[in-house]
């Protein structure tokens, strides 16, 4: 199962290389028109995630922390990340809530155990997403749970969303096509992510920030009873 992983990402043309970690910080930080827009979309899938800890504090591990922003939705402690791109958090206000940085999921001894882990719009961008889930399951409580938040990639939608609003704004500026980059940067769409948290997880839910999951711009995962069996059994 899961063959086609770990996926290669396509490799991006220089022109899009030269503008890729400006676009990338701007793009996280909301400093455009189109990206302030995707901002205030996106805060349905924070506050989703954030739901579960509005009157009680649980032990979280956050993957794909980016800039630390859905610690503006949530204060839960202990809180450690998941974030490769230090640039990203340096110099976040929140930076002083976070107990433990890792730059790879790896990196965490399977001893240390979570009442919660999270993602935010990560998950559509992890060449190794089976791995990355199956360590998920290894990290839990017996009664932790994995909330994931992500867009509706691989429907007609959401790729019209982006086109009318980010990538509208992206080929005004740089006169490049937004596409290229969605490619380089989405290599999951969000029915594979589905197929993936449903195999290592026996008990799921899904809301939608839309009709369902074809007219929808958002997808939001509960994960309950981890199979620690079938993770053990994949990462061996």
């Amino acid at each position: 199962m899961f063959e086609n992983y770990p996926k290669t990402r396509q490799e991006l043309p220089p022109d899009f290389q030269r503008i890729y970690n400006e676009h990338y910080k701007n793009n996280r930080e909301g400093e455009s028109t189109g990206s302030s827009l995707a901002q205030k979309m996106e805060s349905w899938m924070h506050k989703k995630v954030a739901k579960d800890v509005k009157r009680t504090k649980k032990s979280t591990l956050e993957i794909g922390a980016g800039t630390l922003n859905q610690l503006k939705y949530e204060k839960t402690n202990p809180y450690d990340i998941v974030e490769p791109f230090t640039k990203l958090y340096v110099n976040s206000p929140y930076k002083a809530h976070v107990r433990n940085i890792y730059k790879d999921i790896d990196e965490i001894d399977i001893s240390t155990k979570y009442d919660r882990i999270i993602s935010i719009a990560t998950f559509e961008h992890i060449l190794d997403l089976p791995k990355v889930v199956a360590k998920s399951v290894l990290l839990l409580n017996k009664e932790g749970v994995l909330r994931v938040a992500i867009p509706n990639e691989g429907t007609l939608l959401w790729k019209l969303g982006w086109k009318l609003t980010t990538g509208l704004e992206f080929k005004l500026k740089y006169g490049l096509d937004y596409g290229i980059l969605m490619k380089h940067e989405h290599v999951n769409t969000a029915d594979e992510i589905e197929n993936i948290l449903y195999h290592f997880f026996k008990k799921h839910h899904c809301s939608c920030f839309g009709t369902g999951k074809i007219l929808a711009f958002y997808r939001f995962y509960e994960c309950f009873e981890p199979n620690v069996e079938l993770a053990e059994k994949y990462l061996a």
